[in-house]
């Protein structure tokens, strides 16, 4: 296996490795707030980690696209564009990384995060932002089995 390539999956590992860390802190945060959905500070400090886990997810979806020089020219969609390469097989450069069903997931997540950074003075919404970690711990699975497809199809 190329160099290159041996780098990039150590990058991806290593940031494979912080999402499903903050996978692991969201449901424990999530647990947390069920019994206390009026606790401010615990539906802020979840809404923050699952802002965090999407953040960690793009910064994994830009090794890849700045490795096989998927650039993106439009700056004004960039997050939305990002994600939607990172569903796309491009013949003769890369293979997809993400099937529809975490491109879904990740989606609606990714729609979250910018709701969550730029509305200073939206009131969180506790159930919501439970409902939203659950269904983050389902993107684990699907996103585990396209990361280790993609792997395995960049590594032969």
């Amino acid at each position: 296996m190329e160099k290159r390539v041996k780098i990039l999956v150590a990058e991806l590992e290593a940031q494979q490795k912080e999402i499903f860390t903050l996978h692991s802190t969201i449901q424990e945060k999530s647990k947390r707030l069920t019994p206390q959905l009026d606790d401010e500070d615990l539906i802020n400090s979840l809404a923050y980690k699952l802002h965090n886990l999407y953040s960690a997810y793009e910064d994994l979806f830009k090794l890849v696209a700045r490795f096989f020089e998927n650039q993106i020219a439009d700056m004004s969609g960039y997050h939305s564009e990002l994600l939607n390469r990172m569903r796309l097989q491009i013949e003769g450069v890369r293979p997809r990384l993400l099937s529809d069903e975490s491109f879904m997931l990740l989606d609606e997540l990714r729609g979250f995060r910018h709701v969550f950074r730029h509305a200073y003075s939206y009131k969180l919404d506790a159930e919501r932002v439970i409902k939203l970690s659950e269904k983050t711990a389902s993107l684990i699975a699907p996103f585990q089995k396209d990361f280790e497809a993609f792997k395995k199809k960049i590594m032969s």
